[in-house]
């Protein structure tokens, strides 16, 4: 009886052994099956419409993803090198926002023809040495408007007269910053670019005003003042006049007055007066 009880309790197990296993292998069978997810790519896009001929900044400048099989081959890829090479690049035609930035859709500086493509018809470009703390910091970038300020020291005049500034250029366009004509973006920008001290610009300019510049490159210091993008005024606008030190600081007026005091002393003698005056 007790060999019986022994085999069908064996039986039993080797039962729910089998049915384990079962459900086992019922489940391995029933997975989902794994879905790899295709490998992506991050592109350079417009971030807003770009006109044909616009000089791109750096806030014109966005990104996407892409499978990278659907990445085109001249599409740019979002890197801080790529960043910095479009920055001042030319548009060919017109883009609309979140149109793939490519290599066959821009000129970039430094490319062959890059200056008879950026400047308008019957206009020079003359590059000139201007000051680097005006150049605000990393904020001039191609494509902006600025006024050209000439600061300089005029010998043998009296100290009210001895520096003067003047505008002697009015609401030009940057084409380039640089000698390499390209500016890298302001410092520890977050596309990882740095600034590089920029000592030129070149300026798109009709001949009258590229001697102009020439001749105040001669004269003193050069300064940019960056014009708003929204009130842009003809760059044949009559320049203001010079400002003066004196008109600055009131106190090298004081010191410079331009009469003389006269002083007046009353003389009496043996009943006689008279008046001297020196």
């Amino acid at each position: 009886m007790v060999f019986r009880l022994g085999i069908f309790a064996v039986l039993i197990a080797a039962l729910g052994a089998v049915v384990v296993f079962g459900f086992t292998i019922m489940k391995q069978g029933h997975k989902a099956p794994v879905v790899v997810a295709p490998q992506t790519e991050q592109v350079l896009v417009a971030a807003m419409p770009l006109s044909g001929g616009a000089l791109i900044q750096p806030n014109n400048i966005g990104s996407t993803t892409m499978p990278v099989a659907s990445v085109p081959v001249d599409a740019m890829k979002d890197t801080p090198q790529n960043r910095s090479s479009l920055t001042g690049a030319m548009v060919k035609a017109p883009l609309a926002q979140g149109a793939m930035l490519t290599n066959n859709s821009v000129i970039l500086p430094g490319d062959h023809g890059f200056l008879a493509a950026v400047l308008k018809p019957g206009m020079r470009a003359v590059t000139v040495a201007v000051d680097n703390v005006t150049d605000a910091d990393g904020l001039i970038w191609p494509g902006d408007r600025v006024d050209v300020l000439l600061t300089q020291n005029i010998a043998g005049a009296p100290d009210a007269k001895k520096i003067a500034a003047e505008v002697v250029l009015s609401d030009v366009r940057v084409i380039a910053t640089g000698s390499e004509l390209i500016k890298n973006s302001g410092s520890n920008t977050s596309n990882g670019s740095t600034a590089t001290p920029v000592s030129t610009v070149t300026l798109e300019v009709t001949q009258e005003q590229a001697a102009r510049c020439l001749v105040a490159v001669n004269l003193g210091k050069l300064s940019l003042i960056v014009h708003s993008a929204r009130n842009s005024k003809s760059a044949n606008k009559t320049p203001p006049l010079p400002v003066w030190a004196g008109q600055v600081s009131p106190a090298l007026s004081a010191a410079q007055p331009t009469e003389q005091p006269v002083t007046t002393v009353k003389v009496i003698s043996a009943g006689n007066s008279g008046e001297f005056k020196f």
